[in-house]
């Protein structure tokens, strides 16, 4: 019996020193969880009133505990490197279900797709067409490497002041080509439809005392003529909304211009002071590409463009577990739920009993400090040396009885 209880002792020593070496092992592993060898006491059923006098037979293995403790977190340069600060799990799937798992170190793939290391793609909240997002689905997070479109130009907002001791212009009629026709201009640069830039140029023409005729052209095609009348405090009176309207002449290289396009004058002023041009403000933008992706705190991912627009591509989803113990390894620092887990309890980073998810950085393994691996590593050793001390001891006891009795 003594031979089976120190083989016993062997192989749980033994147990603990492979789980303690796959911690050391993967203590450069993103992501990683170490885990703890559980034992306990093998016990041979004894009749009754026998217990007080009946020897254990050993000890055996009853499970491997994951260690699920927070890792340190670690800058990097990765801009779809992410760590979670707290509790949760990124979610990822490969197409035969979701996976779980607290390595953040995402790449792009040929697709545009955000994957894990084995091509898991992460899921994501897609963003509803009327803003936020829709948690009541997942999705695979695509950039959209394509160019952000092109917007038209439709409005402009001009703040300018002109001078109302100005004279009348001396030649007539108005002609861009003439300055003599006009008495202020000012420039300026709008878009169409495929994102063209083009020159736009308004040419301001006093036609008597605080009134103006405003003329407006593109690439040095008329818009058209507005009228403006100012009061006697130089404010402007007429049209009362500010809004002057011009009809654009259409560009000849395929794109357009909207049908109309407004160009607000309310806080341009009639005073007595020289000519300011001011500033000019076009809505609409050139096409752009992707520049740059920002991720939120709470797991937003804003797609950032060259025109400076931007995009939101939806919400990292963020999993976590009523029993973390019942999560069952699949490998590649992944963890799949089972029926001892329960089923993933989704939500949003930074919100209830979720961490937050940090941008460009990754969470070490929480083995990475190797001390207190290398302290349970010297006690196994000492575990399996005591065993098979014993085993060596049982034997020379066996073969000396074996001798007495050859000798009887």
């Amino acid at each position: 019996m003594a031979l089976n209880q120190a083989l016993s002792g062997i192989n749980a020593a033994e147990s603990q020193l492979n789980v303690i070496s796959n911690n050391i092992a993967n203590a450069g592993t993103v992501g990683f969880k170490g885990s703890t060898a559980q034992f306990a006491e093998v016990y041979a059923v004894t009749g009754l009133n026998l217990s007080s006098t009946a020897v254990g037979s050993g000890a055996e293995l009853t499970g491997v505990e994951q260690q699920f403790g927070q890792g340190n977190l670690e800058t990097t340069d990765g801009s779809l490197d992410m760590a979670i600060s707290g509790n949760g799990f990124f979610v990822v799937n490969s197409g035969s279900g979701n996976q779980y798992t607290r390595d953040g170190a995402f790449t792009e793939n040929a697709d545009n797709y955000v994957v894990d290391s084995s091509g898991g793609y992460l899921q994501v909240y897609p963003p509803n067409g009327n803003g936020g997002f829709n948690t009541s689905t997942l999705s695979n997070l695509q950039l959209n490497a394509a160019q952000s479109a092109a917007t038209p130009t439709s409005a402009i907002t001009i703040t300018s002041n002109l001078p109302s001791g100005a004279a009348l212009p001396t030649d007539t009629p108005f002609s861009p080509t003439d300055a003599n026709s006009y008495t202020n201009s000012s420039g300026f640069n709008v878009y169409d439809s495929q994102g063209g830039t083009h020159d736009a140029t308004i040419y301001y023409v006093k036609t008597g005392n605080n009134t103006w005729n405003a003329n407006l052209y593109i690439d040095g095609n008329s818009a058209g003529t507005a009228a403006m009348t100012f009061n006697s405090a130089g404010q402007l009176q007429t049209p009362a909304d500010g809004n002057l309207t011009f009809t654009p002449t259409q560009p000849t290289n395929g794109a357009t211009f909207p049908a109309t396009m407004t160009v607000n004058m309310a806080n341009t002023t009639q005073f007595g002071t020289a000519y300011a041009p001011g500033t000019a403000n076009a809505n609409g933008n050139a096409a752009g590409v992707l520049q740059n992706v920002e991720i939120g705190t709470d797991g937003i991912v804003t797609a950032i463009y060259s025109n400076n627009q931007t995009t939101q591509l939806g919400q990292i989803a963020v999993a976590n577990f009523s029993n973390l113990q019942g999560l069952q390894q699949v490998g590649n620092n992944n963890w799949v739920a089972t029926q001892s887990s329960g089923i993933a309890v989704m939500g949003s980073a930074g919100a209830g009993q979720y961490g937050n998810i940090e941008q460009g950085q990754l969470e070490t393994s929480n083995t990475s400090d190797t001390t207190a691996q290398l302290v349970d590593m010297i006690q196994a050793q000492q575990n399996y040396e005591a065993n098979s001390q014993m085993l060596g001891t049982v034997s020379s006891l066996d073969q000396s009885l074996f001798q007495a009795v050859d000798r009887g």
